[in-house]
């Protein structure tokens, strides 16, 4: 197998752009430290809970719809707390609606991306944690990219908050208009970004108007195994997911498609993935994008279901939707079917992911690869 470089992977290393970081938002503090700055600028410490229960209670980001403040307070607080993180540049939506596809550009010209999936049980939402990616994985269009920068928590969070407004519209029809699910599988390695996306998860749970008020069974934090953060997290007295994106069983062919298994294998990833298990009592989603001749043969599905059985965890299944030009390709369904069969048989949870968003880019990254050639005006489109 190809040797691939290591690449720094420590939690909250420095950023390729740290220097482009966005202003402050009222996001990236809780609501005591709102509070405080309010009280700083002169105003009365109550107008931070109007202007929090505005974002996070009635998912307003606008700050000229907030009319129950006077105007002048208005313009001086929102050029403090509000100022503008996502500009859209496209839209897209496909399954009738029920799925929905953003691309952002950011105050430095950053891209990133978040999707809306409506089903009749929920509303869940998948936000990017950093503009592109460092880990390399080949197969991935983000890994492609390369690093931009770590996103702030405010930037995050943002994603989460405008999505929930949309389900709110009654626009997802068939869906509840209410989020209650947040997956940090878009751009970027979470982990990585480790105190940014920390203090998101906790502005996502903490109740209204501090933060959006979700349950932290539903907030699910994929990973592609940064053994230190992982231990870190399960420190946190949170009770979200661990989503692990191993996608290979044994140690050669994982270090090509993760290179950061060159630094941490697959037996210590594991290990560390079944103490954060046991720790928190949240069952691991062990992530595994089936890739056509690399990943998908009948004996890597036998010693998978071999490390797997006994454990807390569930394997997702994700054909892989192939990034232009790539040489990489979906498994038969088939192939696929077998695979699972093999996992089942050795008493393995297992389900294949929902393939959404193929019409419109909507593998991680896709998008944003193609986003510098299109209009920057906002566009709502069906696939």
């Amino acid at each position: 197998m190809t040797s691939l470089p290591l690449i720094p992977v420590s939690p909250d290393a420095p950023a390729a752009r740290r220097a482009a970081m966005p202003p402050r938002h009222l996001a990236d503090l809780d609501l005591p430290a709102r509070q405080a700055l309010v009280a700083e600028l002169g105003e009365p410490a109550f107008r931070a809970k109007q202007m929090s229960t505005h974002y996070f209670g009635r998912l307003v980001r606008d700050p000229a719809s907030m009319t129950d403040l006077p105007a002048a307070t208005r313009d001086r607080l929102a050029g403090e707390l509000l100022p503008t993180l996502l500009t859209p540049v496209r839209e897209l939506a496909c399954d009738d609606g029920a799925t929905r596809k953003a691309l952002w550009r950011l105050h430095d010209g950053s891209l990133v991306e978040s999707v809306l999936m409506g089903y009749p049980d929920r509303v869940t939402v998948c936000i990017s944690s950093q503009a592109g990616c460092g880990m390399a994985c080949p197969f991935c269009a983000t890994g492609q990219a390369g690093l931009t920068r770590n996103l702030s928590t405010a930037e995050i969070v943002d994603q989460a908050v405008y999505l929930a407004g949309v389900a709110a519209s009654g626009a997802v029809a068939g869906s509840p208009p209410r989020l209650s699910h947040v997956v940090f599988m878009g751009m970027g390695e979470p982990l990585a970004n480790y105190s940014r996306v920390v203090a998101a998860i906790r502005r996502l749970v903490a109740p209204a108007p501090e933060g959006l008020g979700l349950s932290q069974r539903h907030i699910t934090v994929s990973t592609v195994g940064l053994v230190p953060a992982i231990r870190r997290l399960a420190s946190e007295d949170l009770s979200v997911t661990l989503a692990l994106s191993l996608h290979a069983p044994d140690d050669e062919l994982r270090d090509e498609l993760v290179p950061v298994n060159q630094r941490w294998k697959v037996a210590e990833v594991l290990d560390t993935a079944w103490d954060y298990a046991a720790r928190t009592g949240r069952r691991v989603s062990i992530e595994y994008a089936m890739i056509k001749n690399v990943n998908d043969q009948p004996w890597r599905a036998d010693l998978l279901g071999k490390l797997l059985a006994g454990r807390l965890t569930h394997v997702n299944l994700i054909p892989l939707n192939p990034t232009p030009g790539s040489r990489w390709d979906a498994s038969p369904k088939p192939v696929e079917r077998e695979f699972v069969r093999r996992l089942r048989a050795a008493g393995v949870s297992t389900t294949v992911r929902d393939t959404r968003g193929r019409e419109i880019d909507g593998a991680c990254g896709q998008l944003a690869a193609t986003g510098d050639r299109d209009t920057e005006t906002p566009q709502e489109a069906t696939a």
